[in-house]
């Protein structure tokens, strides 16, 4: 799945909640409510990293992590497209400058 997929897919699941959230609510989630439900999932995948490292006891909290950055991962693309964030030009800009600058580090 190249970028091009995961952005329609995300923005298609972004759609069917927003459907929903009408139906329940009676209005979508701002992005501001977004960004307090990726802030949450940041927090499960920190555990989840703990765990991952022995230091905190969930079970089956491998299939838990694929899960939990996978819904980061939807988080920050649904949120950068409401943004008018062209995230795939500007993460290919940020590493692409920060490869540069790493690299000049250790050649110095």
């Amino acid at each position: 799945m190249n970028f091009t997929d995961l952005k329609e897919s995300a923005l298609r699941l972004n759609e069917l909640y927003e459907q929903l959230e009408i139906k329940m609510y009676g209005r979508v989630w701002t992005t501001e409510e977004l960004a307090l439900g990726f802030v949450g999932d940041v927090g499960d995948l920190a555990k989840l990293i703990q765990a991952n490292a022995g230091v905190r006891k969930i079970d089956d909290f491998r299939a838990k992590l694929g899960h939990e950055l996978s819904d980061c991962l939807w988080s920050i693309i649904v949120l950068a497209n409401k943004c008018g964030i062209d995230l795939e030009a500007e993460y290919s800009k940020n590493t692409g400058e920060l490869i540069e600058h790493v690299s000049n580090e250790l050649d110095t």
